[in-house]
């Protein structure tokens, strides 16, 4: 058991790594903005490379912040009904809702692979002029974001099992 335990932290602290990485992405994007507006009102220019990595930014601050916040409990969840519940009825609604999450993980993850293979396969580009090209690297945060999300659940779900089989609240 403590060996799955030791697995399980590793693979937490993998998921706390890139949930720190988008935590800093915000920064870099509040900056970026900041830097958007004051172009476009001071100097009266713009360019839509910069416009378009706004939300390229966006996008892996939300997949990779998935797992993160469930890392942390986060998470939204109906706490004045699930604070009153027992602790092994709690557990046992956190395992349920991580199979539940692993399951639909996968399913993205299987649905998004082709798209960011098409993407990679056709040179998807922005269709704007001056735009960012590379597309498929933007998409390819969609099967790690849920990949990380599906391994934060199995971790999430292990450690709910134990304090399920343990009696702990």
């Amino acid at each position: 058991m403590s060996t799955i335990l030791r697995i399980s932290s590793v693979l937490e602290a993998v998921v706390d790594i890139f949930g720190r990485l988008a935590a800093w992405t915000c920064v870099a994007l509040v900056l970026l903005v900041a830097g958007n507006v004051l172009v476009r009102y001071f100097f009266h220019t713009g360019t839509i490379w910069l416009q378009e990595l706004e939300w390229h930014l966006i996008s892996p601050i939300a997949l990779l912040g998935m797992s993160y916040s469930l890392l942390r409990g986060d998470q939204v969840r109906v706490d004045f009904l699930f604070e009153n519940l027992p602790g092994p009825v709690r557990a046992g609604i956190e395992i349920f809702t991580g199979f539940l999450l692993i399951i639909f993980s996968v399913a993205i993850i299987k649905l998004s692979i082709p798209f960011v293979y098409q993407a990679y396969r056709v040179g998807e580009g922005s269709p704007n002029p001056g735009g960012l090209g590379y597309r498929f690297i933007l998409k390819s945060f969609i099967p790690l974001g849920f990949g990380l999300l599906a391994i934060q659940a199995a971790c999430h779900m292990l450690r709910h099992s134990i304090i399920l089989y343990s009696g702990r609240s």
